[in-house]
């Protein structure tokens, strides 16, 4: 793609802020906006280890500030640019459900996550859902303050009935 349709297509996108007739309603997820040093510790499934990584994740309003977009960037020795992004969620209020449709694409792995995001506790979100494989997922942001926020993924083997934590971020807001 031409520099200009890489231009147009960002401006198409990317909005400067929420949507003009409601605002508060971005509030849950438009608090995210901006960037994040991520620091991430994943379960490794099979072997049992945990793995752990310095990533940024950055939040911004897309398509006409009627959702907020993120994208987990991976910069390492072999792309200290970041040009290559581990996945993007999407997240748009649905006002019929009452609440945030949620849609992780993970380009890098091939996973694609659908949940459902409210409001949590005082100052969290919680999101259920099903992974790629059909198994439960929960995913909570918590401790959310304008400098740091809490993430944790959880994955249920038992419909639900006992979770087991296979991620966890510690975020710390950079932009």
């Amino acid at each position: 793609m031409s520099e200009t349709t890489d231009a147009a297509f960002a401006r198409a996108l990317i909005s400067s802020g929420p949507m003009a007739e409601n605002p508060q309603r971005m509030h849950l997820f438009g608090r995210l906006v901006g960037s994040w040093s991520a620091d991430v510790r994943r379960l490794d499934e099979r072997t049992g280890m945990w793995t752990e990584s310095a990533e940024e994740w950055i939040f911004a309003y897309t398509l006409g500030g009627r959702a907020v977009q993120d994208v987990l960037v991976i910069r390492d020795e072999t792309d200290p640019e970041g040009t290559r992004g581990r996945g993007s969620t999407v997240r748009v209020y649905d006002t019929a459900l009452g609440a945030w449709r949620v849609s992780w694409f993970g380009a890098a792995t091939g996973d694609f996550c659908t949940l459902v995001a409210t409001p949590h506790r005082r100052d969290g979100i919680r999101q259920d859902g099903t992974q790629t494989d059909g198994r439960p997922i929960r995913w909570n942001f918590s401790s959310i303050t304008d400098e740091s926020f809490e993430w944790d993924g959880w994955v249920s083997d038992d419909e639900g009935r006992t979770w087991w934590l296979e991620q966890h971020i510690d975020a710390t807001r950079t932009g």
